[in-house]
């Protein structure tokens, strides 16, 4: 009987830290799709369509419309099947106290909120709401992480945080 519990506990504990690194991920996804949608769909659409074809409610569409949010979750989601209790609680503790990570999700976060807002007040006529709101949070996430990347090179690093050990039994 205690050991049923003990093992329906250390399931417990699989499944929180699967679901953290998954939402982790799934914010990692949409952050690096953010990134490289709007240069690449530029890219396509010039080379493909020609000039013509580049609208704003078009690019703004793009750059919510990705599946970076999908993917992100399911390569987490079958790296962590496949791996131990042990694997999976040590990624999420070093993911916890990594504190660069941390300010990247942040900037990105700040970015999609301005922007979301921002978008549809400055380009109102232009596209419709949705895609005004969502592209606008698209393209902030994106500035967001590159205001990061700026200041990870400009010599403003995170600060560095040491990474308690913290025993795990297998």
């Amino acid at each position: 009987m205690a050991s049923d519990i003990a093992a329906q506990g250390q399931l417990a504990a699989h499944d929180a830290d699967v679901e953290f690194l998954v939402r982790r991920s799934m914010n990692k996804g949409y952050e690096l799709f953010s990134l490289l949608t709007p240069p690449a769909y530029i890219a396509f659409i010039l080379a493909r369509k020609g000039r013509s074809h580049l609208t704003v409610s078009r690019f703004l569409r793009a750059t919510w419309v990705g599946a970076g949010c999908v993917a992100g979750a399911a390569f987490e989601y079958v790296r962590s099947a496949n791996s131990s209790e042990a694997t999976v609680r040590s990624r999420r503790i070093s993911s916890t106290y990594d504190t660069a990570s941390l300010r990247a999700d942040d900037h990105s976060m700040i970015g999609s909120l301005l922007f979301a807002v921002f978008t549809p007040a400055l380009l109102w006529k232009r596209a419709n709401a949705v895609d005004l709101v969502l592209g606008g949070a698209g393209l902030g996430s994106c500035l967001g992480l590159l205001t990061h990347f700026g200041r990870a090179l400009t010599g403003d690093p995170a600060p560095k945080v040491e990474v308690p050990e913290i025993p795990v039994s297998s």
